[in-house]
């Protein structure tokens, strides 16, 4: 049984997961072997290979083959619950106070979406139109979370290589619904909100108008996305991948928009590789909470004015120590015009 636990110091919730030091390793997996023409395309020890669908819990949603049934061989894509969850949904979220802190039951719901049937294949090796599909399938799932009143965040994210977090080669990307909402998030709402009141308009896509008129910043421009180095990258090569068109939820992006993020994805992705030799990453949606946050909070305007998804890409090129841990600063010894100029000048 997993806790929530409230640090009031740093005042943000920290998950007590003891069970998941017992989720699977993939023991052959290092740095060196994430590249693809290192691994074989079907592991019959691997959880998240075809034909050892056995091996994980039922299916919750796929892609399939038609005349294919569930949690058998035929899928393209397929969302299954983590065997060893950080959360669950056992014991309702009910904190008890304990002095300054608070304790809960670790409430919540841990998914985890197999990209591909192949364990030699990294999302920006498929076809545009399988990574439409795993994107597809994150709209779903975070449209179907957002509308369930016991979750106050959902989050969407992909550990790629053991240094991001990766326990297992094959690529996958997880999900998670928490019953709280995380002070980064906050924070992020709160300042988007804070700057809506004063100019009367979006911050992000103020931003997307100053990277495409700089252009020091940019990686690809594209008509529906642009993809750029943020001014203040707290990592080297440190991406962020966004539309054009104003949108605060993910879950409401049309199949045609999929297309041609999953070209754009794709193509950072690999610019990314070409430039650093397949670095671990790590990639994250940030989109508008689910209701009440998703509500009119009493102020002008609300999250639809001011809000604006977008991908968070980070490389793991470098370590935390001392001084970012005591500080929260990050120390960054690449400038991200330097990087942006780096993965333009990459032919693909």
């Amino acid at each position: 049984m997993s806790e929530l636990r409230y640090d009031p110091f740093k005042r943000t919730w920290v998950i007590i997961a003891s069970g998941r030091g017992q989720r699977p390793r993939d023991n052959r997996f290092t740095e060196s072997d994430a590249l693809p023409e290192k691994m074989a395309s079907v592991d019959n020890t691997c959880p998240f290979c075809p034909g050892n669908e056995a091996m994980t819990p039922p299916e919750i949603l796929a892609i399939r083959e038609p005349d294919t049934g569930p949690d058998t061989p035929g899928w393209k894509v397929r969302v299954i619950p983590n065997k060893y969850p950080a959360l669950t949904t056992e014991s309702p979220f009910s904190p008890e106070v304990l002095g300054p802190h608070m304790i809960g039951a670790g409430f919540g719901i841990h998914e985890v979406v197999i990209e591909t049937p192949a364990d030699n294949l990294q999302i920006e090796d498929l076809p545009v139109e399988h990574l439409a599909d795993v994107l597809k399938i994150y709209g779903e799932r975070l449209g179907e979370l957002n509308t369930d009143g016991r979750f106050r965040t959902v989050l969407i994210f992909k550990n790629r290589g053991v240094e991001a977090g990766a326990t297992l080669k094959h690529s996958h990307s997880q999900i998670m619904a928490i019953p709280v909402v995380p002070n980064l998030i906050t924070d992020e709402l709160s300042s988007c909100r804070e700057h809506f009141h004063q100019s009367g308009r979006c911050m992000m896509c103020r931003i997307i108008e100053d990277e495409t008129r700089e252009r020091v910043r940019v990686v690809v421009e594209e008509d529906r996305y642009l993809v750029f180095a943020p001014f203040s990258s707290s990592v080297p090569f440190e991406l962020r991948i966004v539309p054009r068109e104003h949108c605060q939820d993910f879950s409401r992006i049309e199949s045609a928009d999929l297309l041609h993020l999953s070209e754009v994805m794709k193509m950072t992705l690999k610019r990314l590789n070409t430039a650093l030799a397949d670095p671990p990453y790590n990639l994250i949606l940030h989109t508008s909470p689910p209701p009440p946050v998703n509500k009119e909070d009493g102020h002008a305007g609300s999250v639809e004015d001011y809000y604006h998804w977008y991908f968070e890409l980070t490389p793991r090129t470098t370590r935390l120590a001392g001084f970012e841990r005591a500080t929260g600063f990050f120390v960054n010894p690449t400038s991200p015009e330097e990087a942006a100029q780096i993965l333009r000048n990459i032919e693909i």
